[in-house]
């Protein structure tokens, strides 16, 4: 079983991020921020994290920047999932490993779980 990290300070969405992926039969965990969710994810050593930019505390980015400097958490798939268009996000995404960003308005949870089934596969 896959194990799926959710960092996103949206209760509302991090909660249907949540009911979507386990009825997909996923393990998942997830952090109200970015300080929360790097002591999650070191604990939980997810397969793959869905992360928020604009969060309270530490910001997506920040995190991300964090985690890469750990030996497990270089390589751990990400997926930006922020509201901010890809042209307004952080310049340091791409040196940090960030191969698939969504704008969640864009997309559908069944969309976003389509994409993670196919970042784990590949």
């Amino acid at each position: 079983m896959a194990k799926i990290a959710i960092i996103e300070d949206d209760m509302a969405i991090s909660q249907m991020y949540r009911i979507k992926f386990e009825m997909e039969n996923y393990q998942v965990e997830t952090a109200e921020n970015g300080k929360v969710g790097l002591t999650l994810v070191e604990k939980m050593k997810p397969d793959i994290i869905l992360l928020d930019l604009m969060m309270p505390e530490m910001t997506g980015d920040q995190m991300l920047a964090e985690l890469r400097k750990k030996d497990w958490g270089k390589d751990v798939k990400v997926i930006i999932l922020t509201n901010k268009g890809e042209q307004e996000a952080p310049e340091i995404l791409k040196s940090l490993g960030v191969r698939r960003y969504i704008v969640k308005a864009e997309m559908t949870p069944r969309q976003v779980a389509e994409m993670v089934k196919t970042e784990l596969a590949g």
